[in-house]
């Protein structure tokens, strides 16, 4: 089967002993199973960002300033779609994940996306604020918004190992909807 399509699934948590990876691999998976795409997994750490060191507003398009952030602006132009995957901390979205949105503008405009989070309330609570970002940037998020619950014993551990496969069971039909969901949105564009 030829692919003609490209995901980048970005793994939105830096933190040290995070799971996201696991949880992002594993969303990656689902979605190769479920609809013919080429899948590349993106994980944030690897892409390290400075706050505020680009001097002119990504929406301005006068061009980058910095490497780091050509580099990130190529990595974004790569995918036809994005799944965003990202953990609830305090109620939002984590700051590297915004800060990673915010030094791009015109690589993020127009593509589907597909919010996939987590938490200790599924991220009921994050995904709303990082469709609204998603939104402004003029992407196009699909309806569906898989949101995985953790235990509390297993958040207050902070073990940084997990096995999604029977911890988010219950969440399989969701997440392979959002990805129907996701391939419609790349039929339409």
């Amino acid at each position: 089967m030829v692919h003609t399509s490209k995901i980048l699934v970005i793994a939105g948590s830096t933190r040290a002993r995070r799971i996201c990876p696991q949880i992002a691999a594993w969303v990656t998976e689902i979605g190769r199973a479920t609809i013919p795409a080429l899948f590349e997994l993106v994980d944030l750490r690897d892409w390290p960002l400075p706050m505020d060191d680009e001097p002119d507003i990504p929406a301005g398009g006068t061009g980058y300033a910095c490497e780091h952030t050509r580099a990130w602006s190529r990595k974004i132009s790569e995918g036809d779609a994005i799944v965003f995957v990202s953990p609830q901390y305090n109620w939002g979205y984590p700051a590297p994940l915004k800060n990673a949105l915010d030094h791009l503008y015109p690589e993020w405009s127009g593509k589907p996306a597909m919010i996939v989070t987590y938490g200790s309330r599924g991220g009921n609570r994050c995904a709303p604020q990082l469709r609204q970002v998603l939104d402004g940037l003029r992407m196009k998020p699909v309806a569906t918004m898989p949101g995985f619950l953790l235990a509390r014993e297993r958040i207050e551990a902070n073990a940084g190992v997990i096995d999604p496969t029977p911890e988010f069971a219950a969440h399989i039909d969701e997440l392979r909807q959002s990805f129907v969901e996701l391939a419609a949105a790349l039929a339409d564009a």
